[in-house]
């Protein structure tokens, strides 16, 4: 049986980052893993969101950036690891969650490898309005931007065609490649675009909810798409909507979707993952 929250303001607010910059340890259980970006700096990153379980009051902690595909053996983790790792709090970005990870420190503690184990954990910081995230998004940006919030309703998973890098996303994987290496050689492919992008229609728990319509950029969304990589475009949109949509969105599953809002954007959340235990 899932432990809800019951509803309303889940249980991992944002606490606020600390006056210092000194190295702190940080132990989260790692929930989300979203899609690569294109970075002139780094190639490309990703964002890796989690809920801090060190403290007395669980709360969401984002780390980036992190570009997985250049991490070293020992620096790998996965969805739902307890990871521990040193990291600051980000000064550039006003996000209370946002910290600048140490790759070089994580430590993988231990996997939790089925929902009943994550369950405890997850169900008391499920939130109920979407509506509410984003009127505090819209008046306050360093409000809270990063949760987990369970839908009333979903209307739909739509799939379209990705349109490819933009002409800014474009100049950074050249300038990337670009650069003299004097170290290593990078034997790396430059990032591509995925076919597909897709997002969920879906109204929260909220009286008069107008509805959300919020894109889904999690790194499975991409990860399948590559697996998938013969199958035609029909076959694969198909498959897409039947594994986000059938399986995980089944009326056997109490679905979240764990959102996020960009730095730059903090009206704008996307879906960062989605959460799926059995009913």
């Amino acid at each position: 049986m899932a432990q809800m929250s019951l509803f309303g303001a889940g249980n991992a607010g944002p606490e606020p980052k600390p006056n210092h910059d000194l190295l702190v340890r940080l132990q989260l259980l790692v929930t989300v893993k979203a899609a690569p970006n294109p970075s002139e700096r780094y190639g490309e990153t990703v964002c890796v969101a989690g809920l801090r379980t060190d403290v007395l009051k669980p709360t969401w902690v984002r780390l980036y950036p992190i570009n997985f595909r250049h991490l070293a053996s020992n620096e790998t983790f996965r969805k739902y690891d307890i990871v521990s790792i040193d990291a600051k709090p980000a000064r550039q970005d006003q996000r209370r969650e946002s910290w600048k990870p140490i790759m070089s420190s994580i430590q993988s503690e231990r996997h939790l490898g089925s929902w009943r184990s994550r369950q405890p954990l997850l169900d008391p910081c499920v939130e109920d309005s979407m509506c509410r995230l984003n009127r505090q998004a819209q008046a306050q940006p360093d409000a809270q931007s990063l949760a987990l919030v369970r839908p009333k309703e979903i209307r739909a998973f739509k799939v379209k065609p990705h349109p490819g890098w933009t002409a800014d996303e474009q100049r950074k994987i050249e300038a990337y490649t670009s650069q003299p290496d004097l170290f290593s050689s990078r034997s790396t492919p430059p990032l591509q675009s995925p076919r597909f992008k897709a997002a969920y229609q879906y109204r929260c728990h909220e009286r008069g909810c107008g509805g959300h319509q919020q894109q889904v950029i999690d790194w499975e969304l991409v990860a399948l798409q590559r697996t998938l990589a013969g199958y035609s475009d029909s076959d694969l949109a198909t498959a897409l909507e039947r594994k986000f949509l059938d399986e995980m969105c089944g009326p056997d599953r109490a679905v979240a979707f764990y959102v996020g809002n960009q730095a730059k954007r903090v009206h704008s959340f996307s879906i960062l993952g989605v959460y799926w235990p059995r009913r």
